[in-house]
């Protein structure tokens, strides 16, 4: 559907229902310079968890941004639609979003949705895009060119972990338990043989159905293996507690960890008891952090009491770079093209979230590699740092 935009084809278009005056008082003309922030959020269905706190996150930042003044004295205004995370929806979403409002930002909420809609994305020219995937697949600039991720991408997160494994105890034995999907296998390849460049030794992967509880099996099989880690990915929580309980009363002394999806801190305390040392990493601080001189975490806890999830701060952390990226773009007198914010968001060095992220970051590629493994302290009911910032080169 071809866009409109408001200003004077509009208005002769609208003057014979006498609303052309309308367009020319103040406060339209300042809609018509909005910067739009469209959004496939799934606020219902299987991923809502995710999707609320996503969401969160996106209104609060564009809050702050817009109670500053804006950028550049254009307000961000933020259009989201709930997809119930379906991808038929999430473009069905994009294209109501995208056919009302002059879009410069897009927020997707899976990796199929990114990769369904990046042929759309490239033919237009001028949406940003980022999501809640981190699939290894949307980290390339040539394919993916309007699009990055809000984080390191799942075998970024796999060498975060490794890296700290071969670091703790050199020559380890791991094991890959992962959800026989998309989402699942992404890492392993790229990270079986990162392992071995590490000096660690993949002593098992195991394949299980996505959500399955009854992992009996598998379990005898991690047992045989004897990990010293046993590293979970493509899951959110089921069937990682099975593993993690049976493993425990057979007398396993691996150590468990998890990756983003996996490492909410409500999510990991659900397992009770048994979470008590699972690790993984985050990209992002936890809520309740007060370590260091972090003010957009303590604006957060002021703007929200109670807990925000790990997605209401990737949510958060896309508005803010969009945001920055919109500024710099602005400032160098260039054009809104998804080239030029693409350019822009790759000239980000150094930057500084203001303590959402430990270290300052910088754009490598389409995705920011950096993260903390954290462990979890079933005691204070929190997972607590582990280790220091580590930042792939």
């Amino acid at each position: 559907m071809k866009r409109i935009r408001l200003g004077s084809g509009l208005s002769r278009l609208l003057a014979p229902l006498g609303l052309a005056a309308a367009l020319s008082a103040a406060p339209i003309a300042q809609a018509a310079d909005d910067l739009v922030l469209g959004g496939s959020i799934p606020l219902s269905g299987v991923f809502a968890f995710a999707g609320q706190g996503i969401h969160a996150g996106i209104t609060d930042y564009v809050k702050i941004i817009n109670d500053q003044g804006g950028i550049k004295g254009r307000k961000l205004r933020y259009v989201p639609e709930d997809t119930a995370y379906k991808v038929d929806a999430s473009v069905a979403a994009f294209k109501k979003i995208t056919s009302q409002n002059k879009v410069n930002f897009y927020y997707g909420d899976s990796t199929g949705f990114s990769k369904t809609i990046n042929a759309e994305l490239n033919r237009t020219g001028d949406i940003l895009m980022t999501g809640a995937s981190f699939a290894t697949e949307l980290n390339d600039p040539a394919k993916y060119p309007a699009q990055f991720m809000l984080g390191p991408d799942y075998t970024e997160m796999f060498g975060i972990l490794l890296r700290y494994i071969a670091k703790e105890k050199p020559g380890a034995k791991v094991a890959f338990v992962y959800s026989d999907t998309e989402f699942g296998r992404d890492p392993i390849a790229g990270s079986r043989a990162l392992a071995e460049k590490l000096g660690l030794k993949v002593a098992t992967e195991i394949m299980t159905a996505p959500g399955s509880v009854d992992v009996s099996t598998e379990v005898i099989k991690l047992r045989r293996a004897d990990p010293d880690f046993t590293i979970f990915h493509g899951y959110v929580l089921a069937p990682i507690p099975e593993f993690v309980g049976q493993g425990k009363r057979m007398g396993l002394k691996t150590r468990y960890m998890g990756t983003f999806w996996t490492m909410d801190n409500s999510t990991v305390m659900q397992m009770g008891e048994d979470a008590e040392g699972f690790m993984g990493v985050m990209p992002y601080r936890y809520y309740y952090d007060t370590e260091g001189d972090s003010p957009m975490l303590k604006k957060i806890r002021e703007m929200r009491p109670q807990y925000q999830s790990t997605g209401y701060m990737q949510g958060f952390l896309a508005a803010m770079l969009f945001s920055e990226v919109a500024k710099r773009t602005l400032d160098a007198g260039k054009d809104l093209t998804a080239a030029n914010m693409k350019a822009a968001l790759d000239g980000i060095k150094d930057f500084d979230t203001g303590g959402l992220i430990g270290v300052p970051i910088s754009i490598k590629g389409n995705s920011i590699p950096v993260g903390r493994i954290y462990r979890a302290d079933v005691k204070l009911k929190q997972m607590v740092p582990a280790s220091d910032w580590i930042v792939l080169k």
